[in-house]
């Protein structure tokens, strides 16, 4: 009898341990948090200290009690990056007057990734399309996407959020346009009649645009309310502004930077993602962001650094020796009699430079065969 009962409690533990590691890890979220009057009273807290209208609405209340279920571990998982990016959008924010809240947008448009693009093309932290990123002076090129830039699409974000208010004049119809654009919410209030409340024209707008508040006040409310919901948010530390911008002289690679100075190339992509090929041109106003510490060093080595980049880049296969240009191709026929030392010397150039461009694996060449040739001199006759 005792051994089916230990059988039996035995088994029980089994099955229990298994549940317990089935169990969905939202569960063990305070339940206290999913309380409607809890939901809607913290809302109305939040509501007094912001200009952005917040309403308490089926669809918010909703929104929130999903995204603490869903997103929760999510933020927690990305706490670091959250951390790193939030007191450098407040600083922006409240230079041009934006309610501080907007710091939470770039976590809808790119869950904080710079180097995140769209099926449409919308890139960066802030999800610019090519177009509004350069009339809000932002620069794209060859080798650089500036909507990748931290920084520099921060502030290109605040101006345009800065030029939607101008005309909306609410900061609810500021992030509809942000996601939608302005012509969207023109044509949304002509079909309400003419309603200029967002909550009024929502059933208007387009699907997406109509969840986007909603996603937004939800994000806003969980991470306003982070140590509730167990997100470790610091208040003191501001990662991204103890680095510093030194201006590039001339053309290097991350790499480079990397064995210099003995920093790893993730985390300088990391601080300067908008560079597409982790290369920084030797062009004007090129900039570069380094801890504090390591600008320091940089600026102290700067001479021998770019001596030893240039020596890593002179490194690198060349398409044509010096002095060759596609332009200056020509096709040669063999005459009788002739010997690849004897072509070359009346070219110019090398017996190893003419077997490389037509991939001849011995000097045996025949009459009348055909040499593609990349001449210094052209010979008299």
């Amino acid at each position: 009898m005792k051994a089916k009962q230990l059988v039996l409690v035995l088994f029980c533990f089994l099955v229990c341990s298994v549940y317990s590691q089935s169990v969905d890890t939202h569960v063990l979220i305070n339940e206290s948090n999913f309380n409607s009057d809890t939901i809607k009273n913290r809302l109305e807290r939040l509501n007094k200290k912001t200009p952005i209208e917040l309403y308490f609405t089926p669809s918010v209340e909703k929104t929130i009690k999903r995204y603490l279920k869903t997103r929760v571990n999510f933020y927690k998982k990305n706490i670091e990056k959250i951390n790193f990016y939030l007191p450098l959008f407040e600083e922006q924010l409240q230079n041009r007057k934006i309610p501080l809240e907007i710091k939470y947008l770039p976590i809808i448009e790119s869950r904080l990734d710079p180097s995140a693009v769209s099926k449409v093309g919308a890139t960066g932290l802030w999800q610019f399309m090519f177009y509004t990123a350069l009339e809000n002076g932002l620069t794209m090129n060859s080798y650089v996407d500036e909507r990748m830039d931290p920084l520099k699409s921060t502030i290109a974000a605040t101006l345009y959020l800065e030029k939607l208010y101008n005309i909306h004049n609410d900061w609810n119809l500021v992030l509809a346009s942000y996601n939608a654009g302005p012509r969207t919410i023109s044509r949304a209030k002509r079909k309400s009649g003419g309603y200029a409340n967002y909550w009024n024209m929502r059933p208007f707008l387009p699907n997406e645009t109509a969840n986007y508040i909603p996603s937004f006040i939800a994000t806003m409310y969980i991470l306003e309310y982070a140590e509730e919901h167990g997100i470790t948010l610091y208040k003191s530390k501001i990662p991204f502004l103890e680095t510093e911008k030194i201006i590039v002289k001339e053309k290097i690679a991350f790499e480079h930077i990397s064995s210099f100075f003995e920093y790893s190339t993730d985390s300088i992509i990391k601080l300067n993602p908008s560079y597409i090929h982790n290369i920084i041109p030797g062009t004007s106003a090129n900039e570069l962001r380094l801890p504090s510490n390591l600008v320091d060093r940089f600026i102290q080595q700067e001479k021998e650094f770019y001596a030893f980049a240039k020596t890593e880049f002179d490194k690198m296969e060349k398409p044509l020796p010096d002095l060759y240009s596609i332009d200056s191709k020509l096709v040669y026929k063999v005459k009788y009699g002739e010997f690849l030392g004897k072509i070359a010397r009346n070219f110019g150039v090398k017996v190893s430079d003419i077997k490389r461009w037509n991939n001849l694996k011995n000097d045996n060449i025949k009459e009348n065969q055909k040499l593609i040739i990349f001449p210094k001199r052209i010979p008299k006759s």
